[in-house]
């Protein structure tokens, strides 16, 4: 015998449902209009405790920003369409990146979408540009003034235009009470001051990474993973700074890409510096080849290197290699070049 089958959240029929709604619950394989082919996503058994079905929508609000969801109240929506959606700070405009859809979720609350942008709102978006460029001149030319050491990246209005963000990076703490009190009197509007970190700070101003492509934290990448000097060494990268940062002078980000790949590959092989017995005797590995699966090792009373497959190689005596531990610095960790590049111990996000 089937469960009770839920009941449907209060809302119109199919009856008086508009055409673009009727398109939003039919089946993309179906053209014409039928009810009888409007699809039927809901479950064959009862919610489970705490969940409900909500129409959801992916929003950015900037455009390197994250995608978030919002409740669209049955409202359809496709990618592109201009959208206002509330937030904790105000209303803001945003552009729809993931299409309405229907999905069981948790009873919590969820900011929704007012309405779609009609032509006002983008006109007010446009006068919020020129607003933003003018409130960015006057705030830079008030921190020389005042001599702050704060370097300004970005103004953003809120789409109302009663309140104006201020986005800065520094790398202390900065006094910047009496910065406000004059930008609130010459603007006329709410201020806030936000300080970011470094990363940030590419994320929004974006440019060219060593690769010659768009910065990935200015185009997908979401949140920032934590990234090591182990990441670099790992991958046989060359230690120098100027070959392992990005623009924002930290580690690259895409070391993390390919990371657990390396890890993956390097089980099981012996680290640079081991010793270790080859066919033709005791050796000391030198170099290796991750995912050719080789290494390169420099046996006794030799100065040229050989390569060896992991497979015809066996781990050194335990007491050849406590002495040998003992007398290489090879896997001690390079305190100058983390003097320059500080190992990321934690993630970073966008504000």
């Amino acid at each position: 015998m089937n469960p009770e089958r839920p009941s449907v959240p209060p809302g119109p029929g199919y009856e008086e449902m508009a055409d673009e709604q009727l398109k939003y619950l039919r089946s993309a394989a179906v053209d014409a209009v039928d009810n009888e082919s409007l699809l039927d996503d809901i479950s064959e058994y009862d919610f489970p405790e705490g969940m409900d079905i909500k129409d959801i929508v992916g929003v950015k609000l900037q455009s390197s920003g994250p995608v978030i969801l919002f409740d669209c109240q049955n409202m359809y929506l496709d990618a592109g369409d201009k959208v206002i959606v509330e937030t904790g700070r105000g209303l803001v405009l945003g552009q729809v990146v993931v299409p309405a859809k229907r999905q069981m979720l948790g009873r919590g609350t969820l900011q929704r979408v007012i309405r779609k942008a009609s032509a006002n709102d983008l006109r007010q978006r446009e006068k919020n540009k020129d607003k933003e460029d003018a409130a960015f001149r006057l705030c830079k030319d008030r921190i020389e003034r005042l001599r702050l050491p704060m370097k300004l990246i970005k103004v953003e209005y809120l789409h109302g235009g009663n309140k104006a963000v201020f986005y800065f990076s520094s790398e202390g703490r900065v006094d910047f009470r009496e910065l406000v009190r004059d930008l609130a009197k010459r603007l006329h509007t709410r201020i806030e001051m936000r300080q970011v970190g470094v990363r940030d700070e590419s994320r929004m101003l974006g440019g060219i990474g060593v690769c010659g492509l768009r910065l990935c934290c200015n185009t997908f990448l979401r949140d920032f993973q934590p990234v090591s000097i182990r990441m670099a060494k790992d991958q046989n990268l060359v230690l120098n700074p100027q070959k392992v940062s990005g623009v924002c002078g930290r580690l690259l980000c895409c070391l993390v890409y390919e990371d657990e790949a390396y890890r993956s590959a390097s089980r099981g092989m012996p680290r640079v510096g081991r010793r270790v017995l080859t066919p033709e005797g005791e050796g000391r590995v030198r170099d290796r080849d991750v995912l050719k699966r080789v290494l390169r090792v420099q046996l006794q009373d030799e100065t040229n290197l050989r390569e060896y497959r992991v497979d015809d190689i066996r781990p050194a005596s335990s007491q050849n290699q406590q002495n040998a531990d003992q007398t290489t610095d090879e896997d001690k960790p390079d305190t100058a070049l983390a003097e320059i590049l500080e190992d990321d111990t934690e993630s970073f996000s966008t504000p």
